[in-house]
């Protein structure tokens, strides 16, 4: 089993919306509901995919998971779900966390407590709770906790 990150490629379009699709799926079945459920392709211009830098993560040379990283912000971190438990989430928060000179942060859905668990492994701490519209489908309510990672200072 080999993990390779990587920059996104206009190339790799079709696997990162597969990958956020099937996942996003469990990701919601988790917290708000599949109902709240809308396709990448109807949600990455308004909330900012390509806003910062995209790397996607590969599995023995097949695209599998992707995370997005804005001001200080993982915006986006998606895994497909035949991916899960292999490392390529871990792999991926560790390419920006080696990276990251300033404090990051980033928000996980309640309920979502594999993604939560793998935070909280690598060195974030909770920071606030906050309920209120679900982003990228703001007709429904979800509650949010807000995690930020403090790098070491070498």
């Amino acid at each position: 089993m080999n993990i390779t990150i990587r920059a996104y490629a206009q190339s790799d379009w079709n696997a990162v919306a597969r990958i956020h699709d099937s996942a996003r799926l469990d990701e919601l079945r988790a917290s708000v509901g599949v109902e709240a459920f809308l396709d990448l392709a109807a949600t990455y211009e308004s909330e900012g995919l390509f806003d910062g830098d995209v790397w996607v993560a590969e599995l023995d040379g097949d695209v599998v998971g992707f995370i997005a990283f804005d001001d200080n912000e993982v915006t986006w971190t998606y895994v497909h779900p035949v991916a899960y438990r292999r490392g390529v989430g871990r792999a991926l928060l560790r390419h920006v966390l080696d990276r990251a000179t300033e404090p990051v942060e980033l928000t996980v859905l309640d309920g979502n407590d594999a993604a939560r668990g793998l935070y909280e492994s690598e060195g974030f701490q909770l920071e606030e709770t906050r309920t209120g519209p679900l982003v990228g489908n703001e007709t429904f309510t979800a509650t949010g906790h807000i995690m930020v990672f403090t790098p070491r200072r070498s």
